[in-house]
């Protein structure tokens, strides 16, 4: 009974929720981060560079500060050809009350060009990034009780590059950081429902996941039981919240079925159903907000 009226006491009705984003600005910046021009924004390429100048306009509007000198978190790793590469996370911080912090993650870059094809990767993870934006713009007006960094992840797809860096060398003291909430593929909620993924091995998180619904997308929790989800199946690893889990960071992720355009050329804007995508970052929002209010420095 407890645990049920905690459930009601932390899940607002649908009206409350729809008030968390701004859906035209949500879309509108999915539009730009998924777009031709962008040339599939691989790392160490000009769309990829164009990509994080618009995140580090989006951060500066919402008076997010930064990490340090710059929004920029610059990094270096080898390929498996031992091909030197060059990446850029992109982190600013929204303060809060205490001095322990939540990483709310999604990675920037995708494909590029193949075969004279541009991969947009829209879902994969435009969607992702513009979620990003619409949590900065939601705590930018509602202060959180714990420090927020938000961070655009480069090299995702080419081995979790950025997130392994940001681990391995973070702007805070990895002990404070208390969780890692991460977003990669979280617009095409096709079966009209957004995965939530982490809970098997952090239960503290579920109370504040249980439940939690729109009118078009509900929440499910999953892909992360080792003895149920095997191989590419078991979410565990398969994005940045990988890095911080090993870490042993609790961490929630937040992704949808693949489907047939992901890692294609046809992953593009036109197949998102703005309704839908509204409802996976509403319900992402609320999820962030509720974490952060529940959970003890």
């Amino acid at each position: 009974m407890r645990l049920l009226l905690f459930i009601l006491f932390w899940f607002p009705v649908l009206s409350q929720a729809q008030d968390l984003v701004s859906e035209s600005e949500l879309l509108a910046n999915l539009k730009v981060l998924s777009s031709d021009s962008l040339q599939g924004r691989r790392t160490g390429t000009p769309g990829n560079a164009a990509a994080r100048a618009f995140i580090k306009s989006k951060f500066l509007q919402h008076k997010l500060q930064p990490l340090g000198n710059s929004y920029e978190l610059p990094f270096e790793f080898e390929t498996r050809n031992k091909e030197k590469v060059s990446g850029v996370n992109v982190a600013g911080l929204i303060k809060g009350r205490t001095d322990s912090y939540l990483v709310i993650s999604a990675h920037y870059d995708h494909l590029g060009v193949r075969n004279e094809k541009i991969y947009n990767g829209t879902d994969d993870n435009a969607s992702g990034t513009s979620a990003l934006l619409a949590v900065a713009a939601y705590f930018s007006k509602h202060p959180p009780e714990h420090n927020l960094i938000l961070v655009a992840f480069d090299a995702e797809e080419m081995g979790l590059q950025g997130a392994r860096a940001f681990v391995a060398n973070p702007p805070v003291a990895l002990e404070k950081i208390v969780v890692n909430i991460n977003m990669d593929m979280v617009a095409r909620a096709d079966k009209g429902e957004l995965v939530a993924c982490g809970t098997f091995f952090y239960p503290q998180l579920k109370p504040f996941l249980v439940g939690a619904a729109t009118e078009k997308v509900k929440l499910v929790l999953g892909h992360d039981d080792p003895d149920v989800y095997k191989g590419q199946d078991n979410w565990v690893n398969s994005s940045d919240h990988g890095p911080f889990h090993r870490a042993k960071i609790p961490f929630i992720y937040f992704g949808v079925e693949d489907h047939k355009d992901y890692h294609q050329p046809t992953d593009d804007f036109e197949l998102v159903d703005p309704k839908i995508y509204a409802a996976c970052v509403q319900l992402i929002v609320q999820a962030t907000s509720r974490i952060d209010k529940g959970l003890k420095p």
